[in-house]
């Protein structure tokens, strides 16, 4: 189940709570992504921001804002640069995992190529730089910088990290905060910043985005192995098939037998994969409970995220928020 699919989910009540702002968003999204010497970056970039994503981190920044009391106008333009920033990421993660499907539909590089992908990724990066520029915060520049940095140190990990039987829960950990929690936690905190609240609540707001963010990604992770195509957006088994070592993996290799490290070594080190191996790889992992485990930690994750909401003022988008983390991890149920 996904996460806009039905109405009164969490993330729908949050829409419609938000929904004159990411109305401005959208519309800023739009000129932004605007290239009057070469046509093609709203073309690539029209093709994966209007394709019906979630919009979950602009979101974030804005209920951030909002929850805080802000009142301005700056938090539409730092929610779609934490836009630009993932939708850049999004265009490069396509060409290094050489995908053929983003949100149930083909890729920007499948459908024009790989250079086309990275340079306009490039181009909305640079985009995303002069819109924070534009809210005149040191601090907030610092925030979307680092986490940009992060970000790419992240997927420099997880390449490195890739296909080695060696690499831990805690390696895994520290992939998904910087591919995917880091964006999160930084679309929470410059909300909070922007509205000026007390350091506490700031860091509560960072705290909720990075284990929200965790959680996210390790239930995306167990998806790919129990959910369907048209849920996660691409096609089940993509991790297993592109030798990703995701948490489910990692947790079933550490259990495994001599045999059935073997047939890691095989499919995953080694890339040699056969007719009925991703059925193989689900049984084992299901024989070692590597799947229940993982969603444990999703559940965990979840709850540290909701936690960390305590300190921060009663507010309708406060609730809003806290559901959502419940109803991200619900997805596997």
């Amino acid at each position: 189940m996904g996460l806009d699919e039905a109405a009164q989910k969490p993330h729908d009540r949050l829409a419609a709570w938000l929904a004159d702002d990411m109305a401005a968003v959208n519309a800023l999204i739009r000129t932004r992504m605007a290239s009057e010497h070469a046509p093609r970056i709203p073309e690539v970039t029209a093709h994966l921001v209007e394709a019906g994503g979630k919009r979950l981190r602009p979101m974030l920044t804005l209920a951030a804002a909002r929850m805080c009391g802000y009142q301005g106008e700056n938090h539409v333009k730092l929610a779609a640069t934490v836009e630009f920033i993932h939708t850049a990421t999004l265009l490069h993660d396509d060409v290094v995992d050489e995908s053929e499907r983003r949100r149930g539909r083909p890729t920007a590089n499948l459908l024009w190529d790989n250079k086309s992908s990275v340079l306009v990724g490039d181009y909305l990066f640079a985009r995303s730089f002069q819109l924070m520029v534009e809210t005149q915060s040191l601090r907030v520049m610092d925030i979307l910088a680092n986490a940009s940095a992060v970000i790419a140190e992240g997927e420099v990990l997880q390449l490195t990290a890739a296909q080695d039987l060696g690499t831990t829960e805690g390696i895994y950990l520290q992939v998904i905060r910087g591919k995917t929690a880091a964006l999160f936690a930084a679309a929470m905190e410059v909300g909070g910043v922007i509205a000026t609240v007390p350091e506490a609540q700031v860091q509560a707001l960072r705290a909720y985005g990075d284990a929200l963010g965790i959680a996210f990604q390790i239930v995306d992770d167990l998806l790919d192995y129990g959910g369907t195509d048209a849920a996660i957006g691409k096609n089940t088994g993509d991790d297993f098939r592109e030798r990703k070592l995701t948490l489910p993996v990692i947790k079933a290799v550490a259990r495994a037998d001599a045999e059935e490290r073997a047939f890691w070594q095989r499919t995953i080190e080694k890339g040699d994969q056969r007719d009925g191996d991703l059925a193989q790889a689900m049984a084992i992992m299901a024989r070692h409970g590597a799947m229940a485990a993982a969603r444990d930690e999703a559940l965990h994750w979840a709850e540290t995220a909701r936690r960390s909401l305590d300190i921060l003022p009663a507010h309708e988008l406060r609730d809003m928020l806290s559901d959502l983390a419940d109803y991200v991890v619900a997805r596997i149920n």
